[in-house]
């Protein structure tokens, strides 16, 4: 809490855009302690969806008035923002690499870093002619449709061991009119047999049973089961490592996407499997984000 003073009587009787946008942005940063700039951005979203506008009608229409049922509508919205509940479940979307999915509770929210992993892969994929991609625990669908979406040649194959994550992944499968994937409820190679790939691409869960962050922010609301991997946070991309193999064609490449501090450990891992070339990508922040091997 900010201890910014704030007046609540306000909160429940404005009813234009101006009033409400003003208002709830001071409440929203108060008791979350976000930046202004972003609460000021989460109340447009959730003022978007209640009025099925977009932003330039906010910015141009700061008087119009909610209805009863609109005003009830953005008010229940917010009060679960208000409790931490993430923007992306309340609004049932997120965009992620220049596309928009729907997203749930039975799904991750796709996150900017994660496009690291898109682009690292995609340079491991040619512009023409065919390849066959594997995205291990597809979540949403995120990290696979991005690739079929740029790779209109390439096989993507998909997998996830949580069928309501899967439904998710194929509505936006379908929303996005993509025909290059294939989505399979698998935990991990499990469903594969003996398919053989190019590239496989994941973003396992990586986060220590133990570890703080698990009780902050938006992770308190998404799965534990794609997030928490054992003591240390490596037992999936362990399995992983040592079972790639066998599902790589010659000169194919693993990439992950892994935690803070978690690059030399992985870069080890996939040196005991027989990796090589083996690499880390840093991310915008500079982080260690992403590593892999052929």
């Amino acid at each position: 809490m900010s201890g910014i003073p704030f007046d609540f009587a306000l909160l429940r009787s404005g009813r234009t855009v101006r009033v409400l946008l003003n208002h709830h942005s001071t409440a929203l940063e108060a008791a979350l302690g976000i930046d202004s700039s972003s609460a000021r951005i989460e109340v447009q979203c959730l003022l978007q969806a209640v009025l099925q506008a977009n932003r330039a009608y906010l910015l141009t229409h700061p008087e119009r008035l909610l209805s009863d049922e609109q005003r009830a509508r953005f008010t229940a919205l917010f009060e679960r923002r208000l409790s931490g509940e993430p923007i992306a479940y309340l609004l049932g979307e997120r965009e992620f690499y220049g596309l928009t999915f729907k997203v749930s509770p039975a799904t991750l929210i796709p996150r900017p870093e994660t496009e690291l992993l898109v682009e690292r892969a995609l340079q491991r994929i040619p512009q023409q002619g065919t390849c066959r991609v594997l995205d291990l625990g597809t979540g949403s669908g995120a990290i696979a449709l991005c690739i079929a979406h740029a790779r209109p040649n390439a096989e993507v194959v998909a997998v996830d061991a949580s069928a309501a994550a899967l439904k998710v992944a194929q509505f936006n499968a379908q929303r996005l009119n993509l025909g290059n994937v294939r989505l399979l409820h698998s935990d991990w190679f499990g469903a594969l047999q003996d398919e053989r790939f190019d590239i496989i691409v994941s973003n396992p869960p990586y986060i220590a049973a133990d570890d703080a962050h698990l009780t902050q922010g938006d992770v308190r609301f998404e799965p534990p089961s794609a997030l928490v991997s054992g003591a240390d946070g490596l037992d999936d991309i362990r399995r992983i490592c040592a079972q790639a193999k066998a599902h790589l064609n010659v000169n194919g490449w693993l990439l992950f996407e892994h935690g803070y501090g978690q690059a030399a450990q992985v870069r080890a891992l996939l040196q005991q499997s027989g990796f090589t070339g083996i690499f880390s990508a840093r991310d915008l922040s500079g982080i260690e984000r992403v590593s892999g091997g052929s």
